[in-house]
Parts: C-alpha cells; sequence; structure tokens
C-alpha cells in the first residue's frame, strides 16, 4: 500500500526532483520542470503549484535561503532541499519504482463499453487509434534517438518506457484487429446481430449468485 504523504501531490515530486541539483526560486523551479519535460511525465496543474511549494516548505521539506530580485521584478524566495526533503524524496522513488499500483487509463474506460458501438465502427475507430499511435510512436523512437546524442539514457528512461507500453498497446490493438477483421472474435456474430437486428448479446452476471448490476 502506498505510505501516506505530508504532500502527497507528485507535483512534490517533481519539486523536490528540481531543488535537489540546486537552490531555485519558484518561477525557476516551473521554468526547469518545464525544460526537463516533467508536465509529460506526471500531471501538473500549475494553478495549484505555488500551494505545494508552499506545503513543501510548511512541512520541512524545503526551507528558505533567500530572497532575490531582478531589475523591476518582485522579491522572490530561493528555497532549498532540506534534509528531511532529500529522504522523502528517495523514499517516494523507492514506493513508486516498487510497487505496482492499479490504474485507469481512458483507453480502458473505453474498452469497458466497447460494446455499445456496433464492430464495423469499433474496428475502423481501432485502426485510427493504432495509425495516430504508430506515428507517435515513429516520432518518440526518433526524438528519443536525438536526445541520447547529448543526453545520459538514465535521463530519458521514462521517455522509453513510455514508448515501451504504446508499442505494446499497438501490438495489442493490431492482434485484435486481426481477430475482427477475419471474423474469429468469439461473440462477433452475437454483438453484430445486437445492433443490427436489436437481437441483445448475452453478458456474464457479476456476482457469484448474478447479483451484479446489469446494464
Amino acid at each position: 500500500m502506498p505510505r501516506q504523504r505530508k504532500v502527497g501531490n507528485l507535483v512534490a515530486l517533481a519539486v523536490l526532483s528540481v531543488l535537489v541539483e540546486r537552490p531555485r526560486h519558484p518561477y525557476e523551479i516551473a521554468t526547469t520542470l518545464r525544460t526537463w519535460g516533467k508536465d509529460q511525465d506526471m500531471e501538473i496543474k500549475w494553478g495549484s503549484f505555488y500551494t505545494v511549494v508552499r506545503n513543501l516548505a510548511r512541512h520541512g521539506l524545503i526551507e528558505a535561503v533567500e530572497s532575490v530580485r531582478e531589475g523591476r521584478r518582485p522579491e522572490r524566495t530561493v528555497y532549498r532541499i532540506t534534509d528531511a526533503g532529500r529522504a522523502e524524496l528517495v523514499d517516494w522513488a523507492r514506493e513508486l519504482i516498487s510497487t505496482p499500483e492499479s490504474e485507469h487509463p481512458r483507453f480502458r474506460a473505453g474498452l469497458s463499453v466497447l460494446a455499445a458501438l456496433h464492430p464495423d465502427e469499433a474496428t475502423a475507430l481501432l485502426g485510427q487509434r493504432l495509425a495516430r499511435l504508430e506515428d507517435g510512436i515513429r516520432a518518440g523512437r526518433a526524438a528519443l534517438a536525438e536526445h541520447l546524442r547529448s543526453v545520459p539514457r538514465l535521463f530519458l528512461i521514462e521517455s522509453d518506457h513510455d514508448l515501451a507500453m504504446r508499442a505494446a498497446e499497438a501490438a495489442w490493438i493490431r492482434s485484435l484487429l486481426a481477430e475482427l477483421t477475419s471474423g474469429s472474435y468469439p461473440g462477433l456474430a452475437e454483438w453484430r446481430a445486437f445492433h443490427e437486428a436489436g437481437d441483445r448479446p448475452a453478458k456474464p452476471t457479476d456476482g457469484p449468485e448474478g447479483s451484479g448490476p446489469t446494464p
């Protein structure tokens, strides 16, 4: 089970990862996160960014070291990571790497209601998704290869993982499409009949005695 953290927003993890390099003020932290592409690695709600920074400071995970002024801009507080913050960063990384956690991607939600579509339409839409995935994989591989010219692979490993996951999804969709287009997918005839003649395909009940919901 993931442990309860003093500041559980993943933005906090991103902030700690930036400050472990050197002290920065919040605007510089945000700029660095964008430059490093951290907003691609995790969902960052910029509207709550400064609240997260303040909460990290309140819990002693970062601390203010000075205030700086650049030209006519307002003073900005520079923060550094504390020993407690370093420990939190390491512990959090250990948890995220070692412990699988159930996630709910939008594609899974779509698949759960795939029967709402006519099989021909579902096949066409899956084909569109596959084409977009393949375009993204090609572009991603090219970008990764370019970045690897100047950045160690260790600092691009999340992009490597993302490409592997997209490639696995593409392979799964190809397999599904092969079944749909060949007519070998189990229950395909009943699925088609439901949409063309209104004959509802049989669906297993959810509970051991059929007590689950039926749409």
